[in-house]
């Protein structure tokens, strides 16, 4: 077989034909006999302290099987600030209690007669203000984790700003977001005997069985978590309170329970985008080098912690590592509030800051007269070299500044974006901000740069086999969560053995069969599952080769396998993988690898830069994107169209949040205002634009066959460009995100008055 044959190509994605056939399984397509209908009792207030539960009139109605309260669950938690129910309730919407019925219908019906007396204690649904004050406490230990800021440096950050010709300093907000998946969230629990089984919307089987082991006071041999397809997740689908009470239910009705959010309930307790508010302040010199970044972020973890350390890390990676200055202090405020609870929705606390940092940083090139396509070229980091090196034109390094802790990058393409996205996208021919033929549409352009840290994950394992009829089986705990990795995965085998991409099958998704994996999450499934397959598969090639040169009477050294068959050197000796198979002596030949990828010596981070034109109507503020560049830095890419259609998913979810998107809450109740899909203001077809992809010429020295991220950071660099190139239309600067109708037509109203004093 020719090298990387089948690495780097289109090949069709294994998922396709059940899910257009309508073969694919989801969880809510799951039908057990006898099967229950859970339904969820949800707390009114914002916060509170549930005195009784008076569940009689509920458990009187024929055909309740079973209902539980705070009072009577087990003691276990799902995370140290989660209980299965919690006697005190944290937001409009939190779990009270929940009852089985034998129809959907009774459950709702049974739930809604279930009495609860609950004391209101005092709430508070903004985060400044739960930082500020100490009279509402959402959790006993108050409302800052840590009770202090997350604080990360580089340098001085004050000696920085002293060396300062100018000083910018710049407020954003970015709002509450919802993933708004098409699939809500479910499960459907069922036990035999001791042994729980559970199918559920998971983006890791493995984890999930962990939570659902540690809530319920089970062994973990005692759970079996099955995924089923995702109908989407995004990291909205990041807790298992759901699962765990479905589980506990079925535990008591000593039948099997299913469990499914509404469509309101997936916007109300399905997790979210961390709502910020960022300041940026930015030291430069007068020919725009960067002396000092000070960012400072105030991030709303909502009721729950979830991922948010996690999130409030990632906020900061644009200040401390996308630009190449000496002197960088971020910190981070996560504070708890009666809001829903947020959690890891794509990227991860990146866009918000990378929407602060990159707008700040086109407000700084404007106001010192510098292209913002030349004031990134000369202060992006890793400039042509590793790790920060600064080369000069006649290629002296000058500069050998390390980052991220002294450690340098596995690889950097971040100027190859920069450079190929502003030809494609035509930046250094474009025209000023100019009028249509009607002269109240404007038109604009933009453009941003990013950073990601995405990669290694947690510790994955594999095992490859070979059939009997020379297939090969490859057995991984990850979750193929819709964006393809199980295809990838195929690809990686079929290109380390040597075989046909089709006679790769792939088991994954079910802890009873596969090996640990960490979730599905933070663009780690390709870095870390991918390294383990292909360990596994090239120790099977070399078992493979050492049976079939005993039988040729060769040496593995002239043999190889090609299209899945063995071959000498010469091409005159030839063995099928089938013949292997079947002189093993009835043993399988298999391979495992268990890996913790990652390296001491680099760190792996993704890059990319996004250009934006958009067209602004100046009489209702409406903003149209009419083209879209995203260019980026994935590695080496394994699967062109996969990878393709992963940006153009982040660039068309992103544009969502930039301009119509954000969850809305009462303040003076708590409550959620826009639970719908109609209130949410989703884009549609008829608001994405035409992209077009651009991926770097990079292989990076770390991943599998040269590959790095490339889920999540699409979704980083969309906002700031879409933001600079509205202000390059029409002359205003959003800063509080989404950039709605109302907000735009506002600030031109300002200018203008501004314009008139």
């Amino acid at each position: 077989m020719k090298a990387n044959s089948v690495i780097g190509n289109s090949v069709a994605r294994r998922d396709l034909p059940q899910k257009l056939t309508g073969q694919a399984q989801y969880t809510s397509d799951v039908q057990l006999p006898g099967m229950l209908y859970g339904k969820i009792v949800r707390s009114p207030y914002p916060h509170a302290r549930i005195v009784s539960v008076d569940t009689a009139q509920a458990e009187q109605l024929p055909g309740v099987r079973a209902i539980i309260t705070p009072f009577d669950v087990p003691p276990g938690r799902l995370a140290p600030d989660v209980a299965i129910l919690d006697s005190e309730v944290r937001y409009v919407g939190d779990e009270v209690a929940a009852v089985a019925a034998d129809d959907e219908d009774l459950a709702e019906y049974a739930a809604s007669l279930i009495d609860v007396h609950y004391e209101p204690l005092p709430f508070v649904t903004a985060a400044r203000e739960a930082l500020e004050s100490d009279d509402a406490r959402v959790h006993a230990d108050g409302n800052l984790l840590g009770g202090e800021p997350l604080t990360l440096t580089r340098g001085d950050v004050n000696e920085g700003f002293e060396q300062a010709d100018r000083v910018f300093s710049m407020s954003f907000s970015t709002p509450a977001h919802s993933p708004a998946p098409l699939e809500p969230r479910a499960a459907v629990a069922i036990w035999e005997d001791d042994n729980l089984t559970v199918w559920k919307t998971s983006r890791g089987v493995h984890a999930d069985r962990m939570s659902l082991a540690s809530a319920l006071g089970v062994r973990r041999e005692q759970v079996r978590v099955i995924g089923a397809t995702l109908g989407a997740g995004y990291g909205g689908k990041d807790e298992s309170r759901l699962s765990v009470i479905a589980a506990e239910l079925a535990r008591r009705a000593g039948k099997p329970v299913k469990v499914e959010a509404t469509r309101e309930e997936e916007f109300v307790a399905g997790r979210k985008r961390h709502s910020t508010e960022t300041t940026v302040k930015v030291g430069v010199q007068s020919d725009g080098t960067v002396t000092a970044i000070h960012a400072t972020t105030l991030m709303d973890t909502g009721a729950y912690l979830a991922s948010g350390p996690g999130v409030v890390r990632r906020a900061g990676q644009a200040a401390l590592y996308l630009y190449r200055c000496a002197n960088v202090r971020y910190d981070g405020y996560l504070v708890y509030t009666n809001q829903p609870s947020a959690a890891s929705y794509r990227a991860l606390g990146a866009p918000q800051g990378h929407f602060a940092l990159e707008v700040t940083m086109n407000h700084i090139a404007d106001e010192l007269g510098i292209d913002q396509l030349d004031f990134r070229l000369r202060n992006h980091v890793g400039i042509e070299g590793q790790a920060g090196e600064r080369i000069t034109p006649a290629n002296e390094i000058i500069d050998t500044q390390p980052v991220e802790g002294g450690i340098p990058f596995s690889s950097n393409g971040l100027r190859e974006c920069l450079e190929r996205g502003a030809e494609a996208f035509g930046w250094q021919n474009r025209d000023a901000a100019t009028s249509t033929s009607e002269d109240h549409l404007k038109t604009g352009r933009g453009m941003s740069m990013l950073i990601y840290r995405g990669g290694p994950g947690g510790r994955s394992a594999a095992k490859v086999s070979l059939n009997d009829d020379g297939s090969v089986q490859v057995i991984a705990g990850l979750m193929d969560v819709g964006e393809g990795s199980t295809t990838v995965i195929a690809q990686i085998v079929a290109e380390a053995i040597g075989v046909p991409y089709d006679s790769v099958h792939v088991t994954f998704g079910d802890t009873a069969d596969t090996p640990e994996a960490p979730i599905t999450a933070g663009s780690t499934a390709t870095f870390s599952t991918g390294t383990a397959v292909k360990q596994a598969a090239e120790e099977l090639k070399v078992q493979v080769l050492e049976i079939a040169a005993a039988h040729l009477n060769g040496d593995t050294g002239s043999l190889d396998i090609v299209d899945g068959q063995i071959v000498s050197a010469s091409g005159d000796k030839r063995l099928t993988l089938a013949d292997i198979a079947s002189r093993t002596d009835g043993e399988t030949l298999e391979a495992a690898a268990s890996v913790m990828p990652g390296s001491t010596d680099y760190i792996v981070n993704t890059f990319g830069a996004h250009f934006a034109e958009v067209e602004v109507d100046t009489e209702t503020g409406n903003v149209r994107v009419l083209r879209y560049v995203a260019a980026h830095d994935s590695g080496r890419i394994l699967n062109p169209r996969l990878a393709t259609n992963q940006v153009e998913g982040g660039v068309s979810q992103m544009l969502g949040f930039t301009l119509s998107e954000e969850m809305l809450t009462d303040p003076q109740s708590g409550a959620t205002l826009n639970a719908s899909f109609l209130e949410h203001k989703s884009p549609t077809i008829r608001e994405y634009p035409p992209v077009e992809v651009i991926f770097a010429d990079v292989v990076d020295p770390i991943g599998p066959y040269g590959a790095k991220a490339l889920g999540e950071p699409p979704s980083v660099g969309v906002a700031p460009a879409v933001i600079n190139a509205i202000y390059d239309a029409v002359g205003v600067r959003i800063t509080d995100l989404p950039a709605t109708p109302d907000k735009i037509l506002n600030a031109l109203n300002a200018l203008d008055e501004q314009g008139e004093e």
